[in-house]
Parts: C-alpha cells; sequence; structure tokens
C-alpha cells in the first residue's frame, strides 16, 4: 500500500515512525513550511520533517494544498490513501478525493 503522510508537530512523529516501522511504502512526508525561530532567527524545521529526513523519506513542505501545482506533485505519488496527524491545513476537497 503506497500512501502519503502528512502531519507537522512532535505529535505526528509516532504515527509516521510506526507506518515505516511496519514496512508501509511511504512515497512522501508532507508538512508545513520551514520557518524562523529564536532570538537569533535561525531557521526551525518541524518535528516531523527532521523523522522524516532521519528516515530517508522525501520531504514536500507545500505553501499551500490549494495550488493547483501543490495537487499535481501530490497526484504524481499515486497514494491510495493520505494518513494525516496534526498536518496543520485544511485539506481541500480535490485532495480529500485523490487516494482511492
Amino acid at each position: 500500500m503506497r500512501l502519503i503522510f502528512m502531519g507537522t508537530p512532535e505529535f505526528a512523529v509516532a504515527p509516521l515512525r510506526n507506518l515505516v516501522l511496519n514496512s508501509y511504502e511511504v512515497a512522501a512526508v508532507y508538512t508545513k513550511k520551514d520557518k524562523l525561530s529564536g532570538r537569533g532567527q535561525e531557521m526551525s524545521f518541524s518535528a516531523v520533517k527532521r523523522e522524516a529526513l532521519a528516515l530517508g523519506l522525501k520531504v514536500v513542505q507545500p505553501g499551500s494544498l490549494r495550488k493547483p501545482e501543490a495537487l499535481v506533485e501530490l497526484s504524481s505519488f499515486a497514494p491510495d490513501i493520505i494518513v494525516v496527524a496534526a498536518f496543520g491545513q485544511i485539506l481541500p476537497p480535490d485532495v480529500l478525493s485523490l487516494p482511492r
């Protein structure tokens, strides 16, 4: 089963890790864009992005899933299912109707 995982905070790391450990094919991990944080305004990655990179997964960080190019990229992964855990965006109908 080919899937896309969508999540951002620490809460979403455990489900992502469990999918990988249970040998699901994670085609890509979607998470919110990196942001500047702290006094030094250093770039900060989401907890899900850090875990996805550690697991060797492809990370996608769209600004909005409502843009046509974001939907084209998402559909190119041909997911059977999309797993969402605290992603941080409301999924538009086009995204919800994409997986079988």
